[in-house]
């Protein structure tokens, strides 16, 4: 079967498309949505994580708390290892080593090269002199001939035991012994191993040709076919179950965003500016009156008191929010931030 005959595409295919896209469109709505919808709440609470709690925490106290240990296990290396084995080669070792290299020197110098010039001159020299002549002569008279004799003897003796045997077993035994088997050998090959061979070579090419071929061609073919109808559809409808269900999330979470603002940032913000704003400014006014009514009353004291006129000391007016005269003078209009950004 070659790959060029592929079987064409009629309307089973179609309709076995559409049966298998039927259930994987279910299971994407059933398995990938809650798992893409717990996915993106993970990836929020990470970034949220990572942004306000460890990020902090590592810049502002592991990182100081690592740098003070660094610093802190240092200086106790250097005091354990360091600055003693510094103080003991400083001022013990240094000090004894230069006293006993001059000691070593003096020695030498004084006792050991005289005594070994004397011990040269008159021993050594002429012992080594008189044992080189012994040598000489010995050699020559003696341990020559002697060395000649046992060589000729070990000479007879290894062509003996090791040469001669040898070589008879090789003539006379072996070489007739190998070529019968070579002949044998050729024999079998000629008569024997070649028609084995040329028959195995036969059936090889045959269930190469009448078995394996049409069986991967086939297992190829179903390959294929699988890939094109069946993998390559599933793959085209998770893919657009995936971002069907990311558009979907996103909805979600624009729709949780909505509800959130309707539940309670609109709320609060209305009462931020409904509420919140008009108590603070009545509270600002009451405020401002008291203090004004206490600052009238003490300056009539002071006139009943001292005859002074009745004015406030320098010291006590005070600057208004919002306005560049005293605490006295008109205020100046106020508008709230919710009014500004409206």
């Amino acid at each position: 079967m070659d790959m060029d005959k592929r079987p064409p595409a009629d309307g089973g295919d179609g309709c076995l498309v559409s049966l298998i896209r039927i259930p994987v469109k279910i299971v994407a709505v059933l398995v990938v949505l809650p798992v893409r919808v717990v996915w993106e709440l993970l990836v929020a609470v990470g970034r949220a994580a990572h942004r306000h709690v460890l990020g902090p925490l590592y810049a502002h106290v592991l990182e100081p708390l690592l740098r003070g240990l660094g610093r802190v296990l240092g200086i106790l290396l250097k005091l354990v290892f360091v600055w003693p084995w510094v103080g003991l080669w400083r001022y013990v070792l240094t000090p004894v080593g230069q006293a006993l290299a001059w000691l070593c020197r003096g020695a030498y110098d004084h006792l050991l090269a005289p005594a070994g010039r004397i011990l040269m001159t008159y021993l050594l020299r002429p012992l080594g002199t008189a044992l080189a002549w012994v040598g000489r002569g010995g050699l020559r008279y003696l341990l020559a001939p002697l060395a000649k004799g046992l060589t000729w003897i070990l000479w007879a003796l290894a062509m003996t035991l090791f040469v001669w045997p040898w070589t008879a077993l090789w003539r006379y035994v072996l070489a007739p012994a190998g070529h019968g088997i070579a002949w044998l050998a050729a024999a079998a090959y000629r008569y024997v191993l070649t028609p084995v061979g040329h028959g195995l070579a036969w059936l090889a090419v045959a269930a190469y040709r009448y078995l394996l071929r049409p069986l991967v061609l086939g297992l190829v073919w179903l390959a294929v076919t699988l890939y094109r109808y069946v993998l390559t559809p599933l793959g085209r409808v998770l893919r657009r179950a995936w971002h069907v269900s990311g558009r979907i999330v996103a909805a979600l979470w624009r729709g949780f965003k909505w509800v959130g603002w309707i539940l309670l940032g609109w709320p609060a913000s209305r009462v931020y500016r409904y509420v919140l704003t008009p108590a603070g400014h009545a509270v600002r006014e009451v405020w401002r009156t008291g203090r004004a009514a206490v600052r009238e009353a003490r300056a009539a004291v002071r006139q009943a008191l001292f005859g002074t006129p009745p004015r406030e000391p320098a010291r006590s007016r005070a600057r208004t929010l919002g306005s560049t005269t005293a605490a006295d003078a008109a205020p100046a209009d106020e508008i709230s931030l919710p009014r500004r950004q409206g």
